[in-house]
């Protein structure tokens, strides 16, 4: 699907219109030292087995998109709903 790169939007923080540049998320870098990731280690070593079952294959095709808006004057961003499909492409 193609989405254009700017988005005439209105901006709750500015109480205006304001043409706002899209961006895609994407997730952070993954700490080891994170609590979560050492609770899973934990959980994970020794015997036992895998914590999760291993899924054999995906249940779904496609992934969701997360478009995040930013207003070029107050530079507030805007996450908003994810779209659930293949690939996003971002145009002129």
């Amino acid at each position: 699907m193609n989405m254009p790169k700017e988005i005439r939007r209105y901006c709750p923080k500015c109480k205006k219109h304001t043409v706002q540049k899209v961006s895609l998320y994407k997730a952070g870098k993954r700490r080891g030292s994170a609590i979560g990731e050492r609770r899973h280690a934990e959980d994970k070593k020794g015997y036992g087995g895998q914590k999760f079952p291993k899924l054999a294959k995906p249940a779904k095709t496609t992934k969701k998109m997360t478009p995040i808006l930013m207003c070029p004057e107050c530079k507030k961003k805007f996450n908003v709903a994810g779209i659930r499909l293949r690939k996003l492409e971002l145009i002129a």
